[in-house]
């Protein structure tokens, strides 16, 4: 007599060769219990043991997103200048500042993004701030130039090869508008970003791609980013707290 389609025997062996037929199997290894239920239940299936995800040794943000080599150097340079490494702590250079400036230049703030750019143009007042027509990553590769071809016109050199004392006299003849406009923008306003974004850069949460290892905020004894001070504000003596990033909420 023939064997009874509906037996035990015939269901293991239908749902075997289902499995085995299926894309669900690697090796004639089930993967994971996605099919406990068609087994019923009571097969132990095989499974592979998952390795635990590699604990990061560098910061992820530590990448040229704007800058070719060249450029970044140059901005590293400069950024020194502006921020040198002293007694205190580490300069712009260490602090990864100009990471930081790549980064904000590639992102929409670089391109004035939620900023009115078309003409009509009209002569502002001075209380109404800054009204230069150039997006900013325009003008900082531009100032960037500038800052060369004036070195080589001072001191027959690029800004990078110059002794400390020349290059802090070059920012100085930017800073005091001694330096020819930069495509309409007078040298003071390029001065006046290239400062504000290295002090950003020493000061901003790693997550930024500045502040390494959060000198910076050590430097100064800023706690960084933390969810209260309750605690602390109640002490009579100043409470030192090492500083915490952005990322120091992630497990919370």
């Amino acid at each position: 007599m023939a064997e009874d389609a509906k037996s035990p025997a015939k269901k293991g062996s239908t749902r075997r060769e289902f499995l085995r037929n299926s894309g669900l199997t690697v090796g004639g290894v089930v993967l994971g219990g996605a099919l406990g239920s068609l087994l019923g239940g009571k097969e132990q299936v095989a499974t592979h043991d998952v390795a635990p995800a590699p604990q990061l040794t560098v910061n992820p943000a530590e990448a040229l997103q704007f800058f070719t080599p060249d450029q970044y150097r140059l901005t590293q340079a400069v950024a020194e200048r502006i921020y040198p490494k002293d007694d205190n702590g580490p300069g712009a250079m260490e602090l990864n500042a100009a990471i930081y400036i790549d980064h904000q230049l590639a992102s929409p703030w670089g391109i004035n993004s939620k900023e009115y750019m078309a003409a009509p143009f009209f002569e502002a007042e001075e209380t109404q701030g800054s009204q230069i027509r150039i997006l900013r990553k325009d003008l900082f590769l531009l100032g960037l130039k500038a800052l060369d071809a004036y070195s080589q016109k001072q001191y027959d050199n690029p800004f990078i090869d110059l002794e400390p004392e020349q290059q802090d006299q070059v920012l100085t003849d930017f800073s005091d508008g001694k330096v020819p406009d930069i495509s309409g923008v007078k040298s003071p306003l390029f001065f006046s970003l290239l400062r504000t974004l290295t002090i950003e850069g020493v000061y901003a949460d790693p997550l930024y791609g500045g502040n390494k290892n959060m000198e910076g905020w050590a430097m100064r004894k800023y706690p960084g980013s933390r969810m209260a001070y309750v605690k602390e504000i109640q002490q009579d003596e100043f409470v030192e707290l090492p500083p915490q990033g952005l990322n120091s909420h992630m497990g919370h």
